[in-house]
This record gives structure tokens, sequence and C-alpha cells, in this order.
């Protein structure tokens, strides 16, 4: 049978150590000791350790339905990548702002990475989840042991391009607030905000 260090365990999982060791204090998982106190872990016990029940789930979100393109095109690289490992998953879409943890699909995926029913969580770009507290749901990822792959990591924006994405995200709900989201004013402020946005 294949044996993994602690390191090697926590690498193949996509968890830190620490998670390892608390999961063994709460019995969900027990390695071997070695002669000198070394633990080893199982390949099956962790490749089983979430059950039949869990699964691999893709996250794509827009900020509104005029996006369908895009949301199209990020369910179309999350399927063929999850494909591609022999993952067996399921897309969760969402519209709405980077900014509202109150969309139906995040709150669905936070409710089954809770209930220990979520393998890993794939996305295409990190910000895909969250403008602002992603590390919120990584950090309940990391304490439910749930494995999160970022598809583009090496293909980030700018910190420039970055910051004017947050600014024209922030001007943008705060601006339908204040004249409603289907306002004709509200539609020229954000139109004349991303043109802005794109010449800088």
């Amino acid at each position: 049978m294949t044996k993994l260090t602690i390191s090697e365990a926590a690498k193949l999982k996509g968890v830190s150590t620490d998670t390892l060791r608390r999961w063994e204090e709460e019995g969900k998982l027990t390695p071997e000791r070695t002669s000198g106190g070394h633990r080893r872990y199982e390949l099956s016990e962790l490749l089983g350790i979430k059950g039949e029940s869990s699964y691999t789930i893709a996250y794509c979100r827009v900020s509104s339905p005029d996006q369908k393109e895009d949301m199209k095109r990020q369910r179309q690289v999350l399927e063929l990548f999850c494909a591609q490992h022999g993952w067996q998953f399921e897309v969760i879409e969402d519209f709405g702002s980077g900014m509202n943890y109150s969309k139906r699909g995040l709150q669905r995926l936070i409710r089954m990475i809770a209930s220990n029913q979520v393998e890993r969580l794939v996305l295409t770009h990190k910000d895909r989840l969250l403008r602002f507290g992603s590390e919120l749901i990584f950090s309940l990822c990391e304490h439910f042991g749930t494995e999160v792959v970022i598809i583009n990591r090496t293909e980030d924006s700018s910190f420039e391009e970055d910051l004017a994405n947050d600014v024209l995200e922030i001007i943008t709900v705060f601006s339908a607030r204040l004249y409603g989201s289907r306002s004709h004013k509200n539609k020229k402020i954000v139109e004349e905000l991303r043109d802005a946005a794109q010449r800088i």
C-alpha cells in the first residue's frame, strides 16, 4: 500500500498539515506511526475521506445577465478542465456583484462546503468568487478540507487593473442604490466609469 508523509498528504488534499492534524483529532482519519513517531497516511484513506457524496464544484460568476458570453466561456473552461482531470463535478453559475455575499449560488456553495460535500472548488480566476473577501471562503474551504483550484492563477490582472475594477464595482453598487439599478442616470454613470476605467 502507498504511504505518504504528512507534507505529501497535505499537498494531495490541498490543505495544510495543521488541517490533517485536526482531522486526526476529530477521528476523520488515523495515520500510522513509524518507529520514530512520524505520521504515515494511506493513499486510499486520504482519497476516501470525504465519502461517496462529495465531488467537485466549479463556480463561475458575472456581474450582470448581459455578460452571458463571458459566463459561457467561463463554464466551457471549467467543464473542460474538470473533465480532463476525470472529476465528477457540478457547475454553479451566479449573476451579481463580486461584493454581494447574498447571491443564491454562493450561498449554496457555502452550505455545501460547510456540510462536507465538496471535495474541491474550481475557479477560472480568484475574483470570480468574490471581489473582496474571497479569503474568507478559502479559509472555510481549508477548515472543511476542501481543495481550492484556481485555473488562471498565473494570469491574474495587474494591481492597477484590479484597483480600477474594484473602484468601478464599488461606485456601480452605490450608484445603483442611490438612483436605482435600472434608472437611466445610473446606467449613464456606469457606462462613463467603464469608459474611464478602460483608458487607465
